[in-house]
């Protein structure tokens, strides 16, 4: 079968790119011919939709203007006509691809369930009902899941949302990341849905430090008797990353000296070493969140490097700069911070796992509903939390202590480093390997052939 896998970009480092790329491997693994529409391409061959776009300043001031203030049009009728001309396009650009192509089965991730892309929601809509062709359409994020969503400045832009987020069409199949999800679906339009968790390739080589790597550290200002914190995650506010910085600072002022006497898990720790923490991920928010991420760390004394500009999905040199891939990152790390409140499943979590890392998280709604129960050794940080008045997450400070206390037991120690890390990844393996996604995959392609 010819399948189209659709996002608004791909060959990049934010989750829904990097499991698009899980779902084209299984699928030629399971004999079909994969190929890719996007609106930008990283690493990746792929038909370009520019207007598809995620970051398309079109669509940025679509956004603007449908969810947070009508100010760049007369009126609504204004914002309607430009976003239909807008659609109109993407949809005469997809239905040429997809005849010319003889595409067989349409994989839309997430643009017909965010929002972010109102024009491309529609347009989608309107060409799957064009060409009849046949989709598996994979949600990962809701726009009801986030509060910017929620209040849209327009009547039309509410109608959109209900009308293409997602779409109620016979040749449309449903599949969603969480249980949660699931059940939101089914109550909200009676749609029922196939929960696909997050997978990874756990037979693929280790993430070590090779000949490549070798340098990262030294590169981003550090040495080898660093202790180094990493975040891979978006730097965005649901991310909560001022909660690793809470984290960290506890952590130094209270329990790092312990380590002078007895070393780290790999081995000795100095007055001359220090502690960093490293973000690699893509800066997508607004640029108040990095600079009060910047001013935290500065106040509470945490080295913090932005990483962002070598760090990307493959290894590559740009301008004579060598840049590392996001596996390069896990390498060098040694403890993994993942504090975000709120995720579809969770990519880090799982790469982190992988990476034979330990963990700290914050134990978000899909990670009780989904993850809790299979019961991974990590640091966590509760499931409770408030948001101060300039939009920071905050949590109890005896979670704060306790995590760190616990983060200093663990880096101390080989044997309980290991209990972290490798009964993790043994169990992960077994439960969320690709064989899982071959599974479900092959079973909801063969019914969708059987249906055409």
């Amino acid at each position: 079968m010819k399948i189209e896998l659709c996002h608004f970009r791909v060959g990049e480092i934010d989750g829904v790119s990097l499991e698009m790329e899980k779902w084209k491997v299984v699928l030629e693994m399971l004999g079909h011919e994969v190929i890719y529409i996007a609106g930008s391409t990283g690493s990746c061959l792929a038909y370009i939709i520019e207007e598809l776009n995620y970051r398309h300043p079109v669509n940025h001031k679509f956004v603007y203007n449908a969810y947070e203030r009508l100010v760049d049009y007369e009126n609504e009728n204004a914002l309607l006509e430009e976003m239909i001309d807008f659609s109109t396009i993407i949809e005469e650009k997809l239905v040429t691809i997809i005849e010319n192509e003889q595409v067989e089965l349409l994989i839309p991730h997430n643009i017909l369930s965010l929002g972010w892309g109102l024009p491309a929601g529609r347009a989608f809509t309107k060409a799957i009902k064009r060409t009849r062709v046949n989709v598996l359409a994979h949600h990962h994020d809701f726009y009801w899941e986030r509060d910017f969503y929620m209040n849209p400045t327009c009547g039309f832009v509410h109608d959109w949302l209900g009308q293409f987020f997602p779409p109620q069409l016979p040749t449309i199949y449903h599949t969603v990341n969480n249980k949660l999800a699931e059940k939101k679906l089914k109550e909200r339009y009676g749609i029922e849905a196939t929960v696909i968790p997050k997978v990874f390739d756990f037979y693929q080589s280790k993430w070590e430090v090779n000949n490549y790597n070798r340098d990262m550290r030294q590169q981003l200002g550090m040495t080898e008797n660093d202790l180094v914190f990493l975040q891979t995650t978006r730097i965005i506010e649901r991310k909560a990353i001022e909660l690793a910085i809470d984290t960290i600072a506890h952590f130094q002022n209270n329990y790092l000296t312990s380590l002078f006497e007895r070393g780290i898990y790999r081995g000795k720790f100095t007055e001359q070493s220090n502690v960093y923490f490293v973000l690699a991920g893509l800066p997508e928010s607004s640029a108040h969140y990095l600079e009060q991420l910047k001013d935290k760390a500065s106040e509470l004394g945490v080295k913090l490097i932005v990483a962002h500009s070598r760090v990307k999905y493959t290894r590559q040199y740009r301008n004579g700069l060598k840049i590392y891939s996001l596996w390069d990152a896990y390498s060098i790390a040694d403890f993994v911070m993942y504090p975000s409140i709120l995720e579809a499943w969770g990519n880090q979590l799982i790469e982190a796992i992988f990476a034979k890392k330990p963990m700290l998280i914050y134990e978000y709604p899909t990670y009780l509903s989904d993850i809790a129960d299979k019961n991974f050794y990590f640091v966590s940080l509760g499931k409770e939390h408030t948001v101060t008045e300039d939009g920071l997450v905050t949590v109890a400070e005896e979670k704060i202590d306790a995590a760190a206390k616990q983060i200093a037991e663990i880096i101390s120690s080989q044997q309980t480093y290991k209990l972290y890390t490798e009964g993790n990844f043994q169990k992960a393996k077994r439960l969320y390997s690709y064989d899982t996604l071959v599974n479900l995959l092959e079973k909801l392609v063969a019914n969708i052939g059987k249906k055409r």
